[in-house]
């Protein structure tokens, strides 16, 4: 059953908060506001850096290999279990589909570091 407070509480609670938020400041930034800081001084080169891909496509690897490993883990407790030829099967077609991906990932040379 509905009640009265159950209704206008949030009504208030979000009337308060339009409110609020009308009467706050604006934030306006202006050129030093965005300018990076350093000590004071005035920024001696650009703050944004070029980044190379290949760092990235290497760390994109190691999160999908460390799932992989995160996802074999319960193989152990699966194997406890009564079917163990199902537990072998679904981790032998998880780690090929990978291993495939891998394989991919490499003939189209991803890999590689030198251009």
């Amino acid at each position: 059953m509905i009640t009265l407070h159950m209704v206008v509480l949030p009504f208030l609670i979000t009337l308060f908060l339009l409110l609020i938020i009308k009467f706050l400041p604006m934030n306006v930034p202006d050129k030093e506001k965005l300018s990076p800081y350093e000590c004071g001084f005035d920024p001696s080169g650009s703050a944004r850096l070029p980044f190379s891909m290949k760092f990235f496509l290497v760390a994109i690897l190691f999160i999908l290999f460390d799932l992989e490993i995160i996802l074999l883990f319960p193989l152990a407790w699966a194997l406890n279990s009564q079917s163990h030829s199902n537990a072998i099967i679904l981790a032998s077609v998880f780690v090929i589909i990978l291993t495939l991906g891998l394989i991919y990932e490499w003939l189209k040379g991803g890999l590689e570091w030198t251009e």
